[in-house]
């Protein structure tokens, strides 16, 4: 794919994503950089795997300035200490070549990514029950009854 349209598809996937979505593109971007910044590290291709590291760093940087501590205190509090050690996981991986620490970083990450999509996905339940409930679907009667054939 020419890079100017996947830099185009990825600008317009950003700006038509919700606060939800955005959340998951991060996740999805710190665990691929991560995972891109391992091979670099086994092989000693440090300057790849510090672009690599420092991308995800940016990402969890951002996790981090996202927070909302004024909606909730306690899980803002818990999240920020979360990605403050994936943080400095990631800065030991950097800075000392340690791919214990990146792999700690990247199943951190993953298991973030698995609970937000469970999160996503049953909100997007409780939506869809609730935009069904707004609905004005008339109730079955006799001549829709008839309209119905069950054979095949």
């Amino acid at each position: 794919m020419n890079p100017q349209v996947a830099q185009n598809y990825l600008r317009t996937q950003v700006l038509t994503a919700t606060p939800e979505q955005l959340q998951m593109m991060l996740y999805d971007g710190a665990i691929r950089f991560a995972e891109q910044a391992r091979p670099a590290l086994q092989n000693k291709n440090w300057e790849t795997s510090y672009n690599m590291i420092t991308k995800a760093q940016r990402i969890i940087a951002e996790l981090i300035s996202s927070l909302r501590p004024d909606v909730a205190p306690e899980l803002c509090g818990k999240l920020a200490a979360l990605y403050n050690y994936v943080y400095r996981q990631l800065i030991e991986a950097n800075s000392h070549h340690k791919i214990e620490a990146l792999d700690e970083a990247i199943k951190i990450l993953r298991y973030q990514r698995e609970t937000w999509a469970l999160l996503l996905n049953q909100l997007g339940k409780q939506k869809a029950a609730q935009a069904a409930k707004t609905i004005d679907i008339p109730a079955p009667n006799a001549r829709m009854e008839a309209s119905i054939s069950m054979q095949g």
